[in-house]
């Protein structure tokens, strides 16, 4: 995991091995960024769906029961969110580096689309 020091709060960039870890233990929460679009499409099966454009950081939970960290497709907008929650007064929150396309890349399990019929499939990486 990497760490970023911003004021008085830190930034962490989890692995996908970190992330799917943790997840695997019920330890986080693990929230999407991505469109309904993209999520409809193709996601990590238990990922919560909080998309970019209608994010708002004081509406989340506390994370006194479980840490919150969220992804997106490439670890862009889920940083962006992440800085987004620091400005809102949390002092810590994660996202995971490389996004939903790392976590594909490293055969995680997920929910995608399947071409033939339309329907949602889970594929195990």
């Amino acid at each position: 995991m990497k760490t970023e020091n911003v004021g008085d709060a830190v930034l962490e960039t989890w692995t996908v091995e970190e992330v799917a870890q943790a997840f695997d233990r019920d330890e986080i929460v693990l929230i999407d960024v991505r469109t309904v679009q993209e999520y409809s499409f193709e996601h990590i099966v238990g990922a919560l769906l909080m998309p970019m454009p209608f994010f708002e950081a004081r509406k989340l939970p506390g994370q006194s029961d479980k840490r919150i960290v969220f992804h997106c497709g490439s670890g862009v907008r889920s940083e962006k969110v992440a800085r987004k929650c620091i400005e809102a007064g949390m002092t810590r929150i994660a996202h995971m580096e490389g996004g939903f396309g790392a976590w594909k890349e490293a055969k995680k399990r997920y929910v995608g689309t399947d071409m033939a019929t339309g329907a949602p499939k889970v594929v195990n990486g």
